[in-house]
């Protein structure tokens, strides 16, 4: 479980564009909104594209990942696709027909914006391209990572095993040690690897006690365990709707919140992410109202680790997976370029004082409302919920998870 979670922290920032702005309707696409607002968006709407691909490669394990880092990496690699490898990336990220510019600088104002969401948490993005020694890239895609995504370029000796170490200690530097490292070999095919690394530790707006910790039983899948579960009065967040109730809790000033969604008693998990998606959760967010009641919350650790190459074929990415169809020649002049693996790890931890998380993602390149009652709740995440830690201003989900087992 820890090298699964691991994995998905990792992936990069994403968006979607039509036409006439970001997205595919509904609330993320209003002309109206700022370019970043319709970023975040666009890049909830693939997460939440991809979250139902990965919950359904194992939906009896922890998932976690960050939308953001994966969307981030893959739209670093998309500025060097051509022809039908960036229709397919366009198609499967939700960019539309908008420019490489519009797009580019709607990543980088929201990355800004991200940064400093909020003086008392923090939150870190980084980026950086590596290079096989001795081949040629285009200088105008290197430029276009540098200047809009801020990613550091370098050239190694990829057969020297020094190379490796210096890659994963970027990766662990920036996440400050919580993903020690992103790869594990340099092929002798790959050329280049992309990778976005998110860290962030926020401390409850209003912390829990450890005091009032105690011991209690977490309803599994098949049976149940003790786990310490924390537990905090007061006004929440909160929103009741069909089959399911739900909190949110700030951290710093809260400017970034974890939001829990709880499925009703003797529901499965199943059921309360039938049918998930962006406009959903749009719709879920519209409901939260400051309710008074009691809040039970598992104290817990999870790790995630993926190759994420199976979901993005699925969502229409297929192309860019294929040697000698995929057409990456924005990096490199040719056609021999292609994906060979995008890679994710990711990792939460949440306790009385607040939450630690970290993700990285490496893409390589080879030779690719209902108003809810205001009697006093209970809130009591005693069985597998879906959790999400989001951005208030822009609305990006930074990360995205189900805890089916915590450890």
């Amino acid at each position: 479980m820890r090298n699964n979670i691991k994995w998905l922290l990792a992936a990069g920032l994403f968006a979607s564009l039509c036409v006439h702005g970001f997205g595919t309707g509904g609330k993320g696409s209003s002309p109206t909104m700022e370019p970043a607002n319709k970023m975040a968006a666009a890049a909830n709407e693939f997460g939440f594209d991809l979250f139902a691909r990965l919950r359904a490669e194992g939906r009896e394990k922890n998932l976690f990942f960050s939308p953001l880092s994966v969307a981030t990496a893959l739209t670093m690699a998309w500025n060097g696709a051509v022809g039908e490898t960036s229709t397919a990336m366009r198609r499967a990220l939700r960019i539309g027909a908008a420019t490489h510019a519009e797009i580019n600088q709607a990543s980088a104002e929201l990355s800004s914006g991200l940064r400093g969401a909020d003086p008392k948490i923090e939150l870190t993005i980084a980026n950086s391209i590596w290079m096989r020694k001795g081949m040629n890239f285009r200088e105008d895609f290197l430029a276009r990572n540098r200047q809009f995504f801020g990613a550091e370029a370098a050239s190694l000796d990829f057969a020297d095993p020094r190379s490796l170490a210096q890659i994963n200690g970027w990766v662990s530097a920036s996440t400050k040690g919580k993903i020690p490292k992103i790869l594990d070999r340099i092929g002798a095919q790959q050329v280049m690897f992309l990778i976005n690394a998110i860290y962030f530790k926020g401390a409850w707006k209003n912390k829990f006690d450890p005091a009032q910790t105690r011991p209690q039983a977490f309803h599994l899948l098949r049976g149940e365990k003790q786990i310490p579960m924390m537990s905090q009065s007061g006004n929440f967040l909160y929103s009741r709707g069909e089959g399911y109730q739900a909190v949110t809790l700030p951290y710093g000033r809260g400017g970034v919140s974890l939001s829990l969604f709880l499925p009703a008693d003797g529901k499965p998990l199943d059921s309360l992410l039938a049918g998930l998606t962006a406009q959903k959760w749009q719709q879920w967010q519209t409901g939260f109202r400051s309710t008074p009641g009691d809040v039970k919350l598992p104290r817990y650790k999870i790790e995630y680790e993926n190759s994420l190459n199976n979901a993005l074929k699925a969502l229409g990415m297929e192309v860019a997976f294929a040697a000698g169809r995929a057409d990456f020649s924005g990096i490199a002049e040719g056609r021999s370029l292609f994906i060979s693996d995008v890679r994710h790890k990711a990792i939460v931890e949440v306790n009385e004082e607040g939450a630690e998380a970290a993700a990285a993602t490496s893409v390589g390149i080879s030779t690719t409302s209902m108003r809810p009652p205001q009697q006093r709740f209970q809130f009591v995440a005693d069985r597998p919920f879906l959790m999400a830690i989001h951005d208030a201003r822009s609305g990006a989900i930074l990360f995205l998870g189900t805890v089916v087992d915590p450890k």
